[in-house]
């Protein structure tokens, strides 16, 4: 009887591993279907109209937003780890899209279109191919000071390149500084009506999500917009609308020939997306379950953002990530499970059918408004004021990537994100703190002076350690400080003892260095001890023979800190009765 029993359960862990959405419907309660199905229905009601103004942002039609904002749904409710997320259309991914494909399309629609459906197959496998290869850790490859300029950076060029849907004004310029320039000089062309519209709806969503977040503000708002325009025929008014949305299912399975020379430039770009969107993204999940008290797997997340997109592509639609604003939803609705994305992108398959009549009359204005809120929404200015307080330095980095974006454009953008990330982290670890330790008083073990002033140290003896690993680009610094230590100590320095606990790595370049620093050291007739000293570091040390040429044996390599004080004083002793 136990050899079934170990069957059915290997099975459910591959299942698990391989479909994490499928088995956890397998252990579904009963008690959680009201909740998921008031969650799923309140989450269509805000995909839905965010759906078809992105898909203005990303510059297809309408039908297509709808279309990312359905079938991705359904990908991740069986491959997805997290019970809360929601994805689908996200205005950093759309910016990103158009940005990269509307150079290639060339000003044609349906040449476009094709572009917007291969990049999104492209994305899901760079996706399915790096979850394979459990990439998952890429997520934290942007900083998040890094991540929320470049974010912010995102917003301010959506809030200003819908200025002129918003007024009604044509803008021609693409880039950003151009296009505000060109934008204010034109207001006092700005159509009247469509102002007018424009404006009272962006006011009257920004309340509504302000002041009674549980309503479904951007449906209202397109309901609106919908009602006003068919009611008042504010298409005789030059007020523009979306016009004709095609009913029912897509083209399924579709997959356009493209040109073999544009296949590089759409790996690239497609590489660049997936690395803000996935970071993005993976942070909201990360958020949500917590929040729950559950642990999502990045690497299966990987699979699953990948399968989402994949299927976004054969459903027409195009890339797709983790959205905070849905999320949200479901999660403020109390949706406990993936079942809420099955629900939603039902709720929202059925209205392809019945509601695309109505759709034809949404305002542009309308959608602006949407986009230019969930915009500045996307802005965040909670970071910017932490980081004030926390670190100029991490400040002054996420203030260049916003600019960077602004001036450079969104693709060059994320390059600069990658390398402000790398300088970013040299910087930190290249001056990483370090500390001389003394015994306070009533405590235990060794402690920073600078944090406790009482700490006492032993003439002749000078404990230090250096908080990071030891690497080419920081020994210099290790060194230097150190010396400095030396050169500060009250009395002459007999011995030091570096407190190496917190070195995990050391490379061939630093083990030079301190073989250079403790010939240096011995000259001067200072002894060169390490304490707390790791396996690792340990191991390479010997297999470099550090230990043998430098006479670093067992009475100069001390397991702790005491250990090594004990042995300063005893030789102190020693030779004071010599």
């Amino acid at each position: 009887m136990a050899v079934p029993e170990q069957h059915d359960n290997r099975i459910r862990r591959l299942v698990g591993r391989v479909a994490p959405g499928l088995d956890a419907f397998s252990r579904y309660r009963v008690s959680w279907l009201p909740g998921d199905i008031a969650a799923g229905l309140s989450v269509a009601a805000v995909a839905l109209p965010v759906g078809i103004a992105y898909a203005d942002l990303a510059g297809v039609p309408p039908v297509i937003g709808i279309y990312a904002a359905i079938f991705p749904l359904f990908a991740y409710a069986l491959f997805g780890s997290s019970r809360q997320l929601i994805i689908g259309p996200d205005a950093a991914t759309c910016m990103m899209l158009a940005a990269a494909l509307g150079p290639l399309a060339g000003g044609d629609p349906e040449y476009y279109r094709a572009l917007v459906i291969v990049m999104s197959l492209i994305v899901g496998l760079i996706y399915v191919v790096m979850g394979v290869a459990r990439l998952g850790f890429i997520a934290g490859f942007l900083s998040r000071p890094i991540l929320v300029g470049y974010l912010n950076g995102i917003a301010l060029l959506i809030i200003v390149g819908q200025m002129g849907k918003l007024f009604g004004i044509s803008v021609a310029a693409d880039d950003f500084f151009p296009q505000l320039l060109e934008t204010l000089a034109k207001l006092g062309d700005a159509h009247l009506p469509t102002v007018t519209l424009g404006m009272t709806l962006l006011i009257g969503l920004a309340a509504l999500r302000r002041f009674l977040p549980g309503v479904p503000a951007a449906l209202v708002v397109v309901v609106v917009g919908i009602g006003l325009s068919a009611g008042l025929n504010l298409q005789q008014l030059g007020v523009a609308v979306v016009g004709s949305v095609p009913a029912g299912l897509p083209e399924l399975f579709h997959i356009p020939i493209l040109p073999v020379e544009d296949y590089p430039t759409l790996v690239r770009d497609a590489a660049g997306l997936v690395l803000v969107s996935f970071t993005g993204g993976i942070l909201t999940a990360k958020s949500f379950a917590q929040r729950n008290r559950y642990e999502i797997d990045p690497d299966r997340e990987l699979i699953a953002f990948g399968a989402g997109n994949i299927v976004s592509g054969l459903a027409q639609g195009f890339p797709v990530t983790g959205t905070d604003s849905r999320t949200a939803v479901n999660d403020a609705m109390g949706g406990k499970s993936q079942l809420v994305g099955v629900v939603a992108g039902g709720v929202m398959l059925l209205s392809l059918f019945f509601l695309t009549e109505p759709l034809a009359y949404v305002p542009t204005t309308a959608l602006a408004a949407v986009i230019v809120v969930a915009a500045v929404g996307l802005f965040d200015v909670a970071t910017l004021r932490e980081l004030s307080a926390m670190s100029r330095v991490e400040l002054g980095f996420s203030l260049g990537t916003t600019l960077g974006v602004l001036v450079l454009g969104v693709l060059p953008g994320v390059l600069l994100a990658v390398v402000l990330s790398l300088l970013l982290l040299l910087m930190l670890t290249s001056r990483p703190t370090d500390a001389v330790l003394g015994r306070v008083p009533g405590m235990k073990g060794y402690h920073h002076r600078k944090d406790y002033p009482e700490a006492r140290t032993l003439p002749g003896l000078l404990l230090y350690r250096f908080n990071a690993d030891l690497v080419f680009f920081n020994v210099d610094y290790f060194k230097a400080r150190l010396l400095a230590a030396i050169a500060a100590s009250e009395t002459p320095v007999e011995w030091v003892v570096i407190d190496a606990s917190p070195i995990n790595v050391i490379d061939s370049t630093a083990l030079k260095q301190v073989e250079q620093l403790i010939d240096e050291l011995a000259a001067r007739g200072v002894v060169f001890a390490v304490a707390r000293r790791k396996h690792a570091v340990r191991r390479l040390f010997e297999a470099s023979w550090v230990d043998v040429r430098r006479e670093l044996t067992d009475a100069s390599n001390y397991p702790t800190l005491t250990s090594a004080v004990d042995a300063f004083n005893a030789r102190s002793r020693r030779d004071a009765e010599g």
